[in-house]
């Protein structure tokens, strides 16, 4: 009788995986077990030759929800072999080469028992089982035990270890099973230290009070998977106002949470691919188009046309819910710029001045994790940020990659993430913030610390950003020295284009792409500031072909916050200041510049003083937008002018193919690279600003005149170096119309587009870039 050993690598551990082996085994005969290991799970298999195949067939139609299966190996056993049935044996320790599942919104079986009264799990607010609940939010190590999890704290009563050891049950040996009688509980508490209970509202319990309080326009702190929530009404524009003057959050957009589908097409327009991603165990966070039927609190979204809208995820969200009819406002429960707060003294301290209640738990929190923020535009997905729902998922390298050693990558400096890369996978961590903060500093240190001792990760090679200054290059460079390894600083914007390829599977040894890297700033290799890139890049090395005509960056951080001195830059650059003293005087942004220190402004740019020349296509969204009035005095977060700017665009005037509304751009060619100039697109906005055309015309002109520059220098670089495949990443393609724009036009040419799906086309996905720059390199020594 044939004896096999079954090895399984993947998403296999849990996930109800061991029970789908049980449960096949039996059904095909088998004798012998299953077990977890650091490797992921092995089975011990002995019957007939038939049954055996069969078994493995099916187990690969067949898997649990939430699984799944990288790589599958059969080899013949020869060690002893004592069964005589087919068991779940225990798990083993050994090296760590499995996954860690990310965390998953609740199942339809969960959701129908909280709500069901005859169920033992009926308003229980941690209901899970094997299809669903948290995973990286409560592990501290792998296997993926009860005994490495903060669910280690409560012991399991009779009845859920009754249905923990039944392998016939859907909560067989899934770790964080919790009831009424043995688990978390939820409480809530009053921000000003009074007493409060669920009979003063007349409800049900701590969670359902919740929702009256949030009806009568009360901001509630919601302790959740991975961290906390700010909650309020969202239809209810004077708490909403109230919770951005707590928060110092005046601008950006709030994310949304109904409570189900049909509310949210209420106020937004929600295709099939949408409601795909809303209702999926990820559950991000979906930015929909608003429609014109139902409004929320003007000051929800200020200035957007789309809405970020999330679906509960969690027991304790749909318990929320429940009664309410209209969305919630649910932001991160941060100061400004901090990470999110997941304990329950550091939220009394740091948000018991912008609530008025907390809901708190006794879960802790044991990995900060973020909702992940997704968009569609046609039928591709988009990833903004990366978190909640999809870290630390593995993201397969192409091929060419699958022996490299273990290389660790830093990330950038904001919207940071590392990556670990192993046996041809990459573990892209959950996005965690702008490092300028030392609070979020702190938890990038931590978090990275946590992953190398999950994943038992001893990088052979460090990959840094070559920013000198960048906090995470300065880190990165501290742990090569400490442990005596490798250090390979990684350009940019190289970064960028090499995460695209990666994520579109461009095999190693692929010849070179066109990449196009537009963002707000990245350091060059002539030590400059780069932003706008056409770069002829492969995975080891590139080279510049073409960039955006550099512009002073003047008062340096100050130029990404105060748009007008972008917008004072370019004219300067454009050789237009003249101009706009003789021609353009009644104009109203040559009356506001003209009463900002100029001589100062002009004596830093001529000295060369905090004012460096960069090439960034992110402060040139953000000049136009300056121009336009559209947060020209001060922006609250980068890439807000340019946002808002995008969000007004003139649908009928970008779907007209008239050259006349096409702002114009002209190339130059100097110093062995070509430089796409915008002298005389500002020359036809300033005469379109005195005929006085409406901004929506002039974003719309603006939009479709910088796609038809960087179309024509593909077209021209195309055909110079013999390329038909061009990447389109930096945080500046998160823009729908430009990367729709491009996108097209190169298609219709002939040329394969590569863009973002899996990782952010922003920083987020820089890592992902770094490390496979870095495991090229090396590959390449060896």
């Amino acid at each position: 009788m044939p004896t096999e050993e079954i090895r399984v690598r993947g998403t296999v551990q849990g996930v109800g995986f061991r029970p789908t082996v049980y449960r096949l085994a039996k059904a095909c005969g088998l004798r012998g077990d299953v077990c977890n290991d650091g490797q992921g799970v092995l089975i011990r298999v002995s019957g007939s030759e038939e049954a055996i195949t069969e078994f493995v067939a099916r187990l690969q139609i067949e898997l649990p929800p939430l699984a799944r299966i990288n790589q599958l190996t059969r080899t013949i056993y020869e060690g002893e072999f004592k069964f005589d049935n087919f068991v779940i044996s225990t798990s083993i320790s050994n090296a760590i080469h499995t996954e860690i599942t990310p965390d998953a919104a609740t199942c339809p079986q969960c959701q129908k028992e909280i709500f069901d009264p005859f169920s033992r799990f009926y308003r229980y607010p941690f209901t899970n089982c094997t299809h669903c609940g948290p995973r990286l939010s409560i592990i501290r190590a792998i296997p993926y035990d009860r005994c490495n999890t903060s669910m280690s704290a409560f012991a399991v009563c009779s009845e859920c270890g009754q249905e923990y050891h039944d392998v016939e049950n859907r909560r067989f040996h899934a770790q964080p099973v919790a009831c009424h009688v043995c688990g978390p509980t939820a409480w809530l508490e009053r921000a000003d230290g009074k007493s409060v209970t669920a009979s003063m509202f007349s409800m049900l319990d701590d969670v359902d009070a919740v929702c009256s309080l949030l009806q009568k326009g009360e901001i509630v702190a919601i302790k959740g998977l991975g961290g906390i929530h700010l909650a309020c009404d969202a239809t209810q524009e004077t708490v909403v106002q109230k919770l951005r003057q707590r928060k110092k959050r005046y601008h950006k957009p709030f994310a949304l949470m109904a409570r189900d589908i049909e509310i949210i097409e209420q106020y937004c327009i929600v295709n099939a691919k949408e409601k795909e991603l809303l209702t999926s165990s990820a559950t991000p966070i979906v930015l929909l188009q608003a429609s014109d039927k139902k409004q929320l609190a003007s000051s929800v979204a200020l200035g957007q046309s789309s809405l970020g809208f999330i679906l509960p995820y969690t027991p304790l969200h749909h318990l929320i819910l429940r009664r309410m009819n209209r969305p919630i406002v649910l932001t991160s429960g941060n100061l400004a710029d901090e990470p999110q707060c997941i304990d329950n003294d550091e939220a009394r301290k740091k948000l018991g001045t912008i609530a008025d209640y907390f809901l708190f738990h006794n879960r802790e929190i044991i990995n900060r994790v973020d909702d992940s923020v997704v968009r569609v535009l046609g039928d591709k997905v988009q990833t903004i940020r990366r978190a909640r729902g999809y870290a630390p998922e593995s993201i397969s390298l192409p091929p060419g990659f699958h022996k490299v050693p273990q290389i660790l990558a830093m990330g950038s400096e904001l919207k940071n993430t590392f990556c670990l890369l192993r046996e041809g996978k990459a573990i892209l961590s959950q996005h965690l913030g702008d490092l300028e903060n030392a609070a979020a500093f702190n938890t990038y240190h931590e978090t990275l610390n946590l992953y190398l001792n999950l994943f038992e990760h001893k990088p052979e090679i460090i990959a840094i950003d070559k920013h000198p200054e960048y906090l995470s290059s300065k880190l990165g460079k501290e742990i090569a020295d400490t442990n005596q390894i490798k250090v390979y600083p990684v350009q940019h914007h190289h970064a960028h284009i090499a995460a695209c390829m990666a994520e579109n599977e461009i095999p190693l040894d692929s010849p070179p792409v066109l990449g196009i890297a537009l963002d707000g700033l990245g350091y060059g290799n002539d030590g400059k500031l780069w932003g706008g890139e056409f770069l002829l890049a492969d995975y080891r090395k590139f080279k510049r072909l073409a960039t955006f005509k550099p512009v002073a960056m003047i008062g340096g951080e100050q130029a990404i916050y105060q748009p007008w001195r972008n917008t004072y830059a370019q004219l300067l650059a454009a050789n237009l200041w003249d101009d706009c003293e003789q021609k353009y005087t009644d104009l109203e942004i040559f009356n506001f510049l003209k009463n900002k220190p100029l001589k100062l402004l002009n004596q830093l740019i001529e000295k060369g003083i905090n004012s460096p020349p960069a090439s960034s296509v992110g402060r040139l969204f953000d000049a136009v937008a300056s121009a336009i009035s559209i947060y020209r005095e001060e922006c609250s977060y980068e890439g807000q002018a340019a946002i808002t700017m995008e969000a007004i665009v003139d649908v009928s005037s970008l779907n007209n193919d008239k050259e006349t509304l096409i702002y114009p751009f002209k190339f130059s060619f100097s110093d062995s690279i070509y430089c796409i100039d915008p002298r005389s697109m500002w020359q036809a906005l300033l005469n379109d600003l005195q005929q006085q055309i409406p901004q929506p015309v002039i974003a719309a002109k603006f939009h479709k005149g910088l796609a038809n520059a960087i179309v024509e220098m593909v077209k021209h670089l195309s055909q110079e170096n013999l390329i038909n495949q061009v990447a389109l990443t930096g945080g500046v393609f998160q823009n729908c119309i430009l990367l729709d724009q491009v996108s097209k036009r190169l298609q219709t040419l002939g040329i394969k587009v590569l863009t973002h799906s899996l990782v952010p086309a922003n920083d987020g996905g820089l890592s992902l870039g770094q490390a496979v720059i870095a495991a090229a390199q090396l590959i390449h020594e060896c």
